[in-house]
């Protein structure tokens, strides 16, 4: 039995007017080009047709995936071709500002805009969110290494003569509705937890954040009180002494309203930059299922209003941030930069956080409907985000650089979506393996899958 077609909200449709329109602007080109005098003569590699092949980076040659671009551009007609080394030099006029742009003033505010104020999943109220680092090893060229981080391999035996490359990055993430917020591409001798303070920003009033073991210092938790953010961290064994106490008397369910202190040696330095020298935290503990003990500590006090019981299925929220990154060095296969300067790399970066962006706009109509057939299945059905993104890469330009109706275009998008669906199976729980470096070479080669 064929599936119907999904309802596809009316502001999906504005949104995607908005930007076929912006990518045109000359105002937003103005802004997010190198000089005043670039893209103003008429060439094949224009600024909106740049950013349309940066957006659908393959990991095919690039002469190639210029040919086939150019020639779907043509529409059937013949072209003149270019060459990879004239898309170098295009892409050396193009600022990675203009993704961050497209998404932090106009993808990101459609998300929470006042149509869509039903649709979005919260936590009694509250947005959660994530903010985590991860490392990225980054083409070998001298420029990458001036400004980036350069990293000496070294074995038993010392220095190994290798060296590379290596950037760390670091994303906020609204772990229930699966948006990027915000973005960082820095050097990896910067801390992830400096990085996380400098995009706390990024976060509301309200907002929870949800951290990992090595966010719980009492500096970045009195940031969270400072902005008015609460928070959710996971403990170390070896973190503060009322987190220590519960992890000694191994029992779930406990929790107990403490007063942290500052450091006498840290006082004077955080009364400069306004942060509080106590404050009021909550430590509570949970039992995984694997028998282990959990322990966090959070701003949210009130036990009647937050109820111990909800914060491990809560905190497991967090999974959501290492599948994004898990999207982006696998499916989209991040590490495979189409260019060997800092500005090439920042820009394939932004691109990619743009492009989860607007795959999850764009599956959302179909995966609501599969949420409602689901009850005729076993397991509920889910878009096959491979499919998504091969999907939205082949049709970008019909997409944002054409004159075909966005319905014409949209519609296919979601026969596309609907067509192959897989099943969610999320009590299913295969066995962790250790590390294998064998392993994991037979999948590098032979097992990963990239969508484009």
């Amino acid at each position: 039995m064929r599936n119907g077609t999904p309802a596809i909200p009316t502001s999906v449709f504005g949104l995607f007017e908005t930007l076929r329109r912006q990518l045109c602007d000359t105002e937003f080109v103005a802004r997010n080009r190198a000089r005043a005098q670039d893209f103003t003569r008429h060439r094949q590699l224009t600024f909106p047709i740049l950013m349309l092949f940066i957006l659908q980076k393959t990991i095919k040659s690039l002469q190639r995936h210029l040919h086939e671009f150019l020639d779907e551009l043509a529409g059937g007609e013949l072209f003149e071709p270019v060459t990879a080394g004239a898309f170098t030099h295009a892409r050396a006029k193009l600022k990675h500002t203009a993704f961050i742009e497209l998404n932090q003033q106009t993808v990101v505010p459609w998300f929470y805009g006042s149509e869509r104020a039903q649709g979005l999943q919260r936590w009694r109220g509250h947005r959660l969110l994530g903010v985590d680092s991860s490392l990225l090893r980054l083409p070998n060229s001298a420029e990458l290494r001036r400004e980036f981080t350069l990293v000496k391999v070294e074995n038993q035996t010392g220095h190994t003569g290798t060296s590379y490359a290596e950037a760390r990055m670091s994303v906020v993430y609204d772990l229930l509705n699966r948006v990027c917020l915000d973005g960082r591409l820095e050097r990896s001798t910067l801390g992830e937890v400096d990085l996380a303070v400098e995009q706390l920003r990024q976060a509301s009033a309200g907002d929870v954040l949800i951290n990992d073991r090595g966010f719980t210092g009492y500096r970045y938790l009195a940031w969270h009180h400072k902005l008015g953010v609460q928070h959710i961290s996971r403990c170390s064994t070896g973190s503060f002494a009322a987190a220590q106490e519960l992890f000694r008397m191994n029992r779930a369910g406990r929790s107990n309203v403490v007063t942290l202190k500052a450091r006498a040696q840290e006082q004077a330095e955080l009364e400069g930059i306004g942060l509080p020298l106590e404050l009021a935290v909550r430590f509570l503990s949970v039992r995984l299922p694997t028998g282990e003990l959990e322990v966090l500590v959070t701003s949210l006090l009130d036990e009647q209003a937050y109820p111990t019981g909800e914060f491990l299925e809560v905190y497991h929220r967090r999974w959501e941030h290492e599948t994004f990154y898990k999207t982006l060095k696998g499916r989209l296969d991040l590490e495979n930069f189409s260019g060997q300067t800092a500005e090439a790399v920042r820009q394939d970066f932004h691109a990619n956080l743009l492009l989860c962006n607007l795959e999850r706009i764009l599956v959302e109509p179909t995966e609501a409907q599969m949420q409602q057939q689901s009850l005729e299945h076993k397991n509920t059905r889910q878009v096959n985000q491979a499919v998504a993104f091969h999907a939205i890469k082949e049709e970008l330009i019909e997409l944002f650089y054409s004159n075909t109706p966005l319905e014409h275009v949209i519609e296919k998008l979601q026969r596309l979506f609907r067509g192959c669906p897989v099943s969610a199976r999320p009590k299913r729980k295969p066995p962790r393996l250790k590390p294998s470096m064998h392993r994991s070479h037979h999948f590098q080669r032979h097992v990963r899958k990239i969508v484009f």
